[in-house]
């Protein structure tokens, strides 16, 4: 099973460690891709800083995130587990997991990244500035520079098991799975319940997805269909509505009233 998550905006700068060595990086067939994003984003941010804000849509106050993408391949690195923060990873909390479910995270879980493409939570990386939709100049747009390279690396990550799809729609347009792939993809939605309706809330779903996320790494059942991974989501307690199968995978609802 693979567990394809969304970065966090925000980022947890570490004060010291060695610099970024793209080819000690999981996926090393990315590495070509990654430089080539890397070095348009440094040198966007040192040659042209006010540009860079505007690009990274950054407000005056925040100019301090153009100078460290500027000095990115010098930066200390840290566990991507220990930069990317935020509502999702703070629920997750991978620091307090059992030590089988650290294990299980090393190897099921990966972290959709607008610079590197996609990391594994032991990949030591930087903080930075980056966002999934933005357009960079000497490299053009970061999902469509993205949707262009993941594939065959994703393709192999997820080998022959289940595919557990936890992406905002804007890191969805990253890499989308093959339709050979469609029966073996689950796509996660959470939606709020309250009075009987329905709808989408976003502190709820980020929370929500990484409580999930915990539950089934401490669980540490292995699903290979959206329809076993759905049962194992009851049995932990959660309330799953199961959608039909498409082209694209399978949509599970998790209903929630509370976080």
């Amino acid at each position: 099973m693979l567990i394809l998550l969304p970065p966090s905006e925000g980022k947890s700068a570490p004060s010291r460690g060695r610099p970024l060595e793209l080819k000690e990086l999981s996926q090393p067939s990315l590495t070509p891709a990654r430089e080539r994003v890397l070095d348009a984003l440094v040198t966007l941010c040192r040659d042209q800083p006010d540009d860079a804000a505007t690009v990274l849509g950054l407000s005056r106050t925040q100019l301090d995130l153009v100078a460290r993408n500027a000095s990115l391949a010098e930066a200390p690195t840290a566990r991507a587990d220990r930069i990317y923060d935020g509502v999702l990873y703070d629920a997750l909390d991978l620091a307090t997991l059992s030590p089988g479910a650290k294990r299980r995270a090393a190897s099921r879980l990966a972290i959709t990244s607008s610079l590197f493409g996609v990391v594994r939570v032991g990949d030591r990386i930087p903080a930075y500035r980056l966002s999934g939709d933005a357009t960079v100049p000497g490299l053009g747009s970061v999902a469509g520079w993205w949707r262009e390279s993941l594939g065959p690396a994703m393709v192999e990550s997820v080998g022959r098991g289940l595919l557990v799809d936890l992406r905002s729609s804007m890191y969805a347009g990253f890499w989308r799975p093959p339709v050979e792939l469609a029966p073996r993809v689950a796509t996660v939605r959470v939606l709020h319940e309250v009075n009987g309706k329905r709808q989408v809330v976003s502190h709820f779903n980020k929370a929500t997805k990484g409580r999930l996320v915990r539950a089934l790494l401490e669980d540490g059942g292995d699903p290979r269909t959206p329809a076993a991974l759905a049962r194992l989501l009851g049995d932990l307690g959660w309330t799953v509505d199961v959608g039909e199968p498409t082209k694209k995978g399978t949509q599970l609802d998790v209903v929630v009233s509370e976080v």
